[in-house]
């Protein structure tokens, strides 16, 4: 199966971020490269995060005419006192950056679940706590972190991120909480799945998990809790992180934007 293409015209929404500095995780392909190239769109000055140095120096060629710009920034989060740093001065915040393996509880590689929740917890934890000096000392400031549906449901085989996403949101909320006064907001998107390479890599797995062919794995595993029977594009993502800088949203915080095709209106 092929899942069909989002509709064509994607309306967005109205953002200046001129004079605003952005950083985004993971910023060198999928969602973090559409966020980057978004918040490059609406004026913001962006620094670009990801282990990827080909990727990141892509994603620069392809934001050059932009109003905003993307500074490459190569940066393995795992080193988390690097992470902090370069996420000082920064106005907004996207964590984004992910990594899945999909494997049985009993098979799951304990290396790489503590990797996975160092990337996906410990590390936004630290941007965070690098970035709320500056957004507290100005009034203002606006924390996007890319959960997933998995950060309010759970699936089989995915212990270290779905372990991480429920993490992620629980910080994301407690955040919200302490930088309300100081005029910073904490939400989180929750997306179901993708159109990125992290979920095309799961293919292979996910058909040796569930014991069936890896073209059914899109229909039979990814697609069926979902009314909506197609994955969602990148920049539908990034869309809706625009939106949550938007002024529109200043009164939107410790929430989570939920787009997951109806996933959890079972």
């Amino acid at each position: 199966m092929t899942a069909p293409l989002a509709p064509p015209g994607l309306h967005t929404t109205s953002l200046d971020l001129g004079g605003r500095t952005a950083l985004v995780t993971g910023a060198a392909g999928g969602i973090g490269r559409a966020c980057a190239l978004r918040l490059a769109g609406a004026g913001a000055k962006v620094r670009a995060v990801d282990r990827d140095a080909e990727g990141l120096a892509a994603l620069a060629d392809r934001a050059r005419g932009l109003a905003g710009t993307v500074e490459p920034h190569v940066l393995d989060l795992t080193d988390l006192d690097a992470a902090e740093l370069a996420a000082a001065g920064t106005d907004v915040l996207v964590n984004n950056a992910g990594l899945q393996l999909v494997r049985p509880v009993e098979e799951f590689p304990p290396d790489v679940f503590h990797t996975v929740l160092t990337v996906m917890v410990e590390a936004p934890f630290r941007l965070i706590r690098g970035a709320l000096p500056h957004m507290y000392g100005q009034g203002w400031g606006r924390i996007v972190n890319v959960s997933s549906v998995h950060g309010l449901r759970a699936s089989a085989f995915k212990s270290a991120y779905v372990t991480a996403k429920h993490g992620l949101e629980g910080l994301s909320k407690t955040v919200a909480l302490e930088g309300a006064p100081h005029g910073v907001t904490s939400n989180c998107v929750a997306p179901a799945y993708v159109r990125t390479p992290l979920v095309e890599q799961q293919l292979t797995d996910q058909a040796r998990a569930h014991g069936i062919p890896e073209e059914r794995v899109l229909s039979e595993v990814l697609l069926t809790d979902s009314a909506v029977k197609r994955l969602i594009e990148p920049e539908e993502v990034a869309e809706a992180v625009a939106y949550l800088c938007a002024p529109q949203a200043s009164f939107m915080t410790g929430t989570s934007l939920v787009l997951d095709g109806g996933w959890t209106a079972h």
